[in-house]
């Protein structure tokens, strides 16, 4: 299995194409944020906040890590997608290798090149706070992160996994990442505030498992911006600017903990883990009868 996983990993790399594509949908949207949206935010956040851009660039570096674990996966499954259009996946699954193992592969795969993008995103989102006013991450948060990044990617690999289940040819793959690479943005709640949307697309994104990864590496971030410009203002409206900006999620009247959010990553990844599985394992046999 680590020898497949090394092999897929080698391909992806080797792939200049790839690399590019996997990172296209956060160079849009900080392309959007330098543009127009970071002045659109500035305006819409309340007067007089110290250290309000930082506020802003941390807001979108989390959001950015966060859509960075699904785009990364969906680059990274295109190995898997190839390989069942070229027919070479029915060589390995004839081979007296186990299905799990060549399955596993792909997933473990997957995994590598998703933390990697993440962390290489992440440092450069650290940089670009710093260069801006911001400062970097203490020991504490930054472990803190890391191991919501980690969580984050398994989570979005085992979603998009379950997705690209159903795919048998490159080009159906290739639209349905551009799909979801624009979709993306929306879901995660980057291109605007969450509290700025309607109630329905509100539930929606709730609702979408990556966003919970958002939320979480948000939390990290804006934490120390957020003591500094809010020091002397009332914790209801630290509280509503939690909710509008997507820092917390609220249902019901009820803010969903920290650990909430972890939960949902754990669970929904597994769930479309086993989901996944059972659907490459029936169609596997299946070719192979």
């Amino acid at each position: 299995m680590l020898n497949f996983a090394a092999r897929n990993i080698k391909l992806f790399f080797r792939e200049k194409s790839a690399v590019f594509f996997s990172f296209l949908t956060v160079l849009i949207i900080l392309g959007l944020y330098v543009v127009f949206l970071n002045d659109i935010w500035l305006q819409s956040l309340p007067e007089g906040i110290p250290q309000v851009k930082v506020l802003a660039n941390s807001w979108l570096i989390a959001g950015i890590a966060a859509v960075a674990s699904v785009t990364a996966a969906m680059g990274a499954f295109d190995r898997m997608v190839e390989d069942k259009a070229r027919k070479i996946s029915r060589d390995f699954f004839a081979a007296p290798v186990s299905r799990v193992r060549i399955v596993g592969g792909y997933i473990l795969s997957t995994f590598a090149i998703g933390t990697l993008l993440c962390l290489f995103t992440f440092i450069l989102g650290e940089v670009y706070i710093a260069s801006n006013g911001g400062s970097i991450l203490a020991a504490v948060p930054m472990l803190q992160f890391l191991g919501v990044l980690l969580l984050a990617t398994f989570s979005s690999c085992c979603f998009v996994f379950f997705i690209v289940s159903f795919f048998e040819r490159t080009s159906a793959f290739a639209t349905a990442t551009t799909i979801v690479g624009t979709l993306i943005g929306f879901l995660m709640g980057i291109y605007l505030p969450i509290g700025a949307l309607p109630d329905s697309v509100q539930t929606v994104i709730k609702l979408f498992p990556p966003s919970h990864a958002a939320v979480l590496m948000r939390r990290i971030l804006m934490r120390q911006p957020m003591e500094v410009g809010f020091a002397n203002v009332p914790s209801s409206t630290v509280r509503q600017f939690q909710e509008y900006m997507g820092v917390v999620y609220v249902y019901q009247g009820h803010t969903m903990p920290a650990w909430g959010h972890g939960l949902v990553l754990a669970i929904s990844g597994a769930l479309f883990f086993l989901l996944a599985l059972c659907n490459v394992l029936r169609k596997s046999k299946k070719d192979s009868t």
